[in-house]
Formats: C-alpha cells, structure tokens, sequence
C-alpha cells in the first residue's frame, strides 16, 4: 500500500506531466456529448420542427438523388432527436458530403463539408493521429485517468466529508483547493463511468482477451453472378422488413450497399433500454429483398451487451437532451479539474520553495 505522500505525488505526476493532453481528451469529449446540438446551434440547414408524419425514406432519397445525380449514399442515420434532420452520408467524385434532410418533408435542407458533431467526436476518437495510434493514445487515458481518481481517494481518504464544503476568505489557494476538492468529490462516479468505459474500449480494439469472439461482427455476403449490379434501393421496403423482423424496432441508421456482393444493414432501437442502436441488427440481400441475418438486442450475450451500453453511458445520451446536459455539465467539472490540479500543485510548491529559501536566509 503507498503512503499518503506517494499517493500524492503520483496523483501530482499525472496531473502534471501529462494533463494538457489529458484535458484535451476530456474537453472535446465534454463538447462532442452536445455536438449534435451544436450543429442545430449553428447551422440552420439541421433544424426541423417536430412533426407526427414522416416522409417515405424512398421519397428522400429521391430527393438527395437530385441534388446528387452522381452521388451514392452510404450512410443514413435518422435523427434520434425531434428537432433534427437526417444525416445523410453522400459519396460524389471521392468526395464526402453530409447531406441534411428534413424526414417530415423530405426536403433535402442542405449539407456540408464537415459538421461539427463529426469533427468534435474524431478529434475525441483519435485526436487525428493516424494508424490506431491516436486511438489507443487516447484509451490510455482511461487508465490515467483511473491513476487519478484512486489516488485521489485514497489520498483524501474522507473525501465524502467535502461534498458541501467550500472555504473561503483565507486567500485564493486555499479557496481553489476547496473547490478542487468539492469538484472532485462530486465528480467521483462520473469519473468512474468514463474510465470504465474508456477502459472497455481499451479491451474491446486491442482484442482482450478474445473479447472478439463473443461478438457477432461477421455480415453476411451476398452470391452473384458475374456482372451482376447493384439495383435500385428499396429503402422503405428494407425498412419494412426490418421492423416486422425484430418486435418493436425503429429504424436509425442504413449502411447502404456499396458493391454487389454487400447487404443492406439497418439497426435501431427497440424495447430494450441502454443499448446503442447496433444491438439490433438486420441484414437485407437489396436484389431480392431476403432476409440474411437478424441480432435482437433481447438476444445478445452479456459481452455484446456490455459492448453495446459503452456508447451510450460514456456519452449520456441513453437519456435524451437531459442525461446528455447533466453528462456535459461533470465533463465541464472533470475539464476543470485537470486544469486546476497542476495550477494548485504549482501554487503549492512555489511557496513551500519560498518558504525554504526564507529559512536558509533566516539561517544565514
């Protein structure tokens, strides 16, 4: 067991020497959980009004397709918030566009080259470092950030004595010491949450062990016959399919064919709570509209479904706009404490050097 002294220099050394990338992990993370919102903020071609009807997704794509004579979509995701379009992915001459599309209309609103959401949750993923690099640079914070919150508890072993402290008058060190510790204190199972699932991530890209095996990511391919195209998209039928396949689903995203061989491969949400929408899968041949594959989330083994929680609990959003506020607001406080830590240590340490320096003076 460390001491309380070496408890507090490694809780110091984490916070200091790694804690501008540290704070850059959290911070982006804290912003990419309002992303979409943000989105909604800035760029009105997102907005939508709220609507009981809802455009026929061949309708849609339609529409796209006469914006986009010779763009391909790729990706669909139905907004899961009443006040937003559908994000539509859009492949035209290797160029990528992010198409919005009002799904009570059907009107193609506009797109972009970048949306914000996109950018905040790429630098979150990888901080743009290529090659799995960035990736796993930033799941080794999980383990960091696991360093700092044990040290922390184990240091401030009354901890739960702090949660409606808050001194001041004694000068602004001890006051942002106060709140340091205040802010930690209620930050704990937030901090527990996040590390956990950024550890999970750890587990889940690096493959440990095996975890792999316990997931079902194999699609299914398709036979053809040589010279055989890709036909017209059915989205409403797939989407019918889909839904009479798997009790109480509502589709939210369609990956969409590329090449012959390929399904077509929706997810969604059903009755069952927490799980990201890939807990329920089905996968569709687009040439005769069989079938091939089903995974309902009421089905999936305990490893698919701790995989499939990961997303919504590390982000917020398995509650709506609400849970993702509260989940940005202890981002905000977990952001701050990073950056008070190593501003309170060299607060610290300035004056214990000061201190020193006085007695050697003192001493002659």
């Amino acid at each position: 067991m460390l001491s309380k002294d070496q408890l507090f220099k490694l809780h110091s050394w984490v916070g200091i020497k790694l804690s501008i990338l540290l704070f850059v992990v959290c911070f982006s993370g804290t912003l990419a959980v309002l992303s979409h919102e943000m989105d909604w903020l800035f760029n009105p071609d997102v907005r939508v009004s709220p609507a009981d009807t809802y455009a026929s997704w061949n309708t849609i794509a339609e529409n796209v397709k006469q914006e986009f004579p010779e763009g391909k979509i790729s990706y669909w995701q139905r907004a899961n918030e009443p006040y937003m379009a559908d994000l539509i992915y859009v492949m035209q001459d290797n160029d990528l566009k992010y198409v919005f599309a009002n799904p009570h209309t059907g009107e193609v609103q506009g797109y972009a080259d970048i949306t914000i959401a996109r950018f905040l949750r790429d630098l979150h993923y990888y901080l743009f470092i290529p090659f799995q690099i960035g990736h796993f640079t930033v799941l080794f914070f999980g383990f960091i950030l696991t360093i700092s919150l044990l040290t922390g508890i184990f240091y401030y072993n009354d901890w739960y004595k702090e949660l409606f402290v808050l001194k001041s008058g004694k000068g602004s060190r001890v006051f942002y010491s106060s709140l340091h510790k205040l802010v930690g204190a209620w930050s704990i199972p937030f901090m527990f949450i996040i590390s956990l699932t950024a550890i999970w991530y750890f587990v889940e890209r690096a493959d440990l062990p095996k975890v792999s095996s316990y997931l079902d990511e194999e699609r299914p391919t398709i036979e053809i016959t040589e010279g055989q195209q890709l036909p017209n998209l059915d989205y409403d039928a797939y989407v019918a399919i889909a839904e009479e396949a798997i009790a109480g689903l509502k589709v939210k995203s369609i990956l969409s064919p590329q090449k012959p061989d390929e399904p077509v491969y929706l997810t969604g949400t059903s009755d069952v709570p927490l799980v990201r929408y890939r807990a329920n899968r089905v996968y569709i041949n687009p040439h005769n509209q069989e079938l091939l594959k089903v995974q309902k989330a009421t089905e999936i083994n305990s490893i698919t479904w701790i995989n499939d929680i990961a997303d919504p609990i590390h982000f917020g959003y398995w509650g709506g706009l609400l849970t993702k506020l509260i989940w940005f607001v202890f981002g905000l406080a977990l952001s701050s404490l990073v950056l008070t830590g190593p501003w309170l240590y060299l607060k610290k340490r300035r004056k214990k050097d000061r201190l020193q320096r006085e007695r050697r003076l003192a001493h002659g």
